[in-house]
């Protein structure tokens, strides 16, 4: 189920359509978690900030329709530790 109304269809900031047009998207640095992959960046190869630092992320074509966001981790996984006697 689409959380957003299909006639606004997916959030795509712009200056991402315009580094796509002008640039290669291979190895750019991206600040925009929030917006969807298009087909045009898959085979792409980009940094995807998580608030910290640059994530690499190859972007498939499994990847189109999610988000950046959902594939640069903000938050680290730790185990938890275990108690001994």
């Amino acid at each position: 189920m689409p959380r957003r109304s299909i006639w606004k269809g997916s959030f795509f900031d712009a200056f991402l359509s315009r580094m796509q047009k002008k640039e290669s998207v291979q190895n750019r640095q991206i600040w925009s978690r929030r917006s969807s992959i298009s087909p045009e960046f898959v085979d792409c190869s980009v940094l995807i900030y998580n608030g910290k630092t640059p994530v690499r992320c190859q972007i498939t074509e499994g990847k189109v329709g999610h988000k950046f966001g959902e594939f640069a981790n903000t938050r680290r996984r730790r185990p938890s530790k275990k108690k001994g006697k």
